[in-house]
């Protein structure tokens, strides 16, 4: 059975030929391509291509030439519905089944998508042609805006007595229109209306450009209605999983890594209408998770511009704490708040272009300093304050999800927090010689430990915490008994540690044995629980605990390793005897 074509060129907008092929290939940018050294053959030059804006890549060495979905194919061995099942995930697109309401639900998609394009070309049209418009004419006039703007986003105006369900009942059936969101039913009246009467709308495209809801402005003297309103949530609109002219500036990723994101529908527009075309507007909802996580599948940076008032800081504080959980050690979010009063639209409209991106360039603030910043600023100085304050800083730093992110943001809080205090963090500073690394060093290191593999970086904080403690492990040699490493130089590293512990020496130095610097070094950078270690060095007991459950990973990382063996010997014999050795190992990986 064929997957819809919808479907695949959904999977396709949502990602980026480089974020699929970096997770196999390390890319370099290189104009408006990048490079890396071919998947399919060993070389020492690179000639394998991507091109994100014409969506392949390309080897030069081998031809292979295709689209993600040809990637995924030929470097994991899949056949094509296996490549779209492992694709939709990382696009976060639900799976498709082809199961009887899958195929109802993509029947219901093709008529939701023709209502919307139908009732947004109406009005669109509807605005250009009809005398009767000109009243939505003059406040576009007033707000600036020419008809290149109003082409470009495809705003309409609805008159306050259209009926376009009429026409649309032709060929829709009254359970589709109603669930679209269009109209709604008056009871009293026995009668749909138009929801967005007497508005202009501003269409809100899906990330393929399709038109999935509206935003409606009232026009200015009907002041008994709500200022916007958005469509209602339905099967194929969710407000937090979308945003405004995201279909249009993702396309810009290629060439721009900024995106501004902003609170309204004529901010982007008149950003836009300034030639600042990077920008995206959250649909009258506070910024969600999902938001944020679809703008880093594209741009690197996203700079947050809500208005210069005190609403648009409540909102930003929010869109703080929110987005603060998705930071990525390759990604950053930064704030923009611009002058009392103003907003994006009339600030770019009065400044112009230029002045705009230089006062953004100078004035934006990274997303830990602007939180670190406003919580102080809640505080009196008081010792109960400040402690509310640290307790709200480690409350907000240990809910970010990426642990590389978390530590140095953490540690940032921690080293602000200490100014506070100075005569009790004397005795620390002056101990503390280890230079605090930047946040830009994480992207580095990051990058770095992906050629490592999970059970490599448990190892090394394994040997970081024997390296560190070999007294206390000379008196407790059997705690190894039966400890097996499974990367060549880690092995070598543990059998010269014990070998040294069980000599019964004591005063017992790692200079001593003639390991290896740059093994040591490695250690130290990789070993992710000396941070941890640190807080605990005083504490037998917990670095017993810290060793013994690293242990117990080591334990169970070999069962997995014996039972892909067992399950791949089962697979050839069939014995009785090798499903039986496999259910034992099963049942004693389930106690460990």
């Amino acid at each position: 059975m064929k997957y819809p074509k919808e479907y695949l060129e959904e999977i396709k907008a949502r990602l980026k030929v480089s974020t699929v092929v970096s997770k196999t290939v390390n890319l370099k940018k290189r104009g408006k391509e990048y490079v890396g050294l071919s998947p399919f053959k060993t070389e020492k030059t690179p000639s394998f291509t991507v091109n994100d804006e014409k969506e392949f890549y390309h080897c030069f060495s081998t031809g292979e030439h295709g689209n993600i979905f040809d990637f995924i194919m030929k470097t994991q061995n899949l056949k094509f519905g296996e490549a779209v099942k492992t694709l939709a995930n990382l696009a976060s697109i639900r799976p498709y089944a082809f199961s009887k309401k899958d195929i109802e639900r993509e029947e219901n998609w093709l008529k939701y998508k023709s209502i919307y394009s139908r009732y947004v070309d109406y009005y669109h049209n509807e605005l250009l042609k009809n005398p009767l418009s000109k009243s939505a004419k003059d406040y576009l006039k007033k707000r600036s805006l020419t008809i290149e703007e109003v082409k470009k986003f495809k705003i309409g105006f609805v008159k306050k007595n259209s009926n376009f369900i009429e026409n649309l009942s032709k060929d829709f059936q009254e359970n589709l229109l109603k669930e679209c969101g269009l109209f709604y039913f008056d009871e009293n009246k026995n009668k749909y209306f138009e929801r967005f009467r007497d508005r202009i709308i501003f269409p809100i495209n899906n990330i393929s450009g399709n038109p999935i809801g509206l935003g409606g402005r009232i026009l200015d003297g009907n002041n008994n209605l709500a200022k916007y309103i958005n469509s209602p949530e339905t099967p194929y609109f969710k407000k937090g999983s979308n945003l405004f002219n995201l279909d249009k500036a993702r396309k810009l990723s290629n060439t721009i890594e900024d995106i501004y994101l902003v609170e309204g529908y004529m901010d982007v527009i008149g950003l836009s209408k300034a030639g600042i075309e990077n920008s995206v507007a959250n649909l009258g909802t506070s910024l969600t998770e999902k938001q944020i996580l679809i703008l880093n599948q594209f741009f690197k940076k996203i700079i947050i511009c809500f208005d210069g008032d005190e609403s648009g800081y409540k909102a930003a504080l929010r869109a703080a704490e929110s987005s603060i959980k998705e930071l990525q050690p390759e990604k950053k979010i930064s704030f923009l708040f611009l002058p009392n009063k103003e907003d994006p639209d009339s600030f770019v409209n009065k400044n112009g272009k230029n002045y705009f991106l230089n006062f953004s360039k100078e004035n934006s603030i990274a997303i830990h300093q602007f939180i670190f910043n406003h919580y102080k600023n809640e505080t009196d100085d008081s010792p109960s304050s400040l402690a509310i304050f640290e307790k709200k800083l480690k409350s907000i730093g240990n809910s970010i999800k990426d642990e590389y992110i978390k530590k140095y943001i953490l540690e940032y809080f921690f080293e602000k927090i200490s100014d506070l205090t100075p005569h009790l963090n004397n005795k620390f500073k002056n101990n503390y010689q280890k230079k605090i690394k930047s946040l830009k060093s994480t992207q580095k290191l990051f990058n770095e430990t992906k050629s490592l593999s999970h059970i490599q970086i448990k190892e090394f904080s394994f040997l970081y915490i024997i390296i560190n403690n070999l007294d206390l492990f000379s008196e407790n040699k059997k705690i190894f008994e039966n400890v097996k490493l499974f990367s060549k130089e880690n092995k070598l590293i543990f059998e010269k540690l014990k070998n040294e512990i069980n000599t019964n020496k004591e005063n017992i130095l790692i200079k001593d044995m003639g390991i290896d610097e740059q093994l040591l070094n490695r250690i130290d950078k990789f070993a992710t629980i000396k941070h941890i270690l640190k807080n605990i060095k005083e504490d037998p007991n917990k670095i017993f605990g810290l060793i013994e459950e690293i242990i117990r990973d080591l334990k169970n990382y070999e069962l997995e390793l014996r039972i892909e063996d067992l399950e791949s010997k089962f697979s050839r014999d069939l014995s009785e005897k090798t499903f039986n050795e496999l259910k034992e190992l099963k049942k004693l990986q389930k106690i460990n």
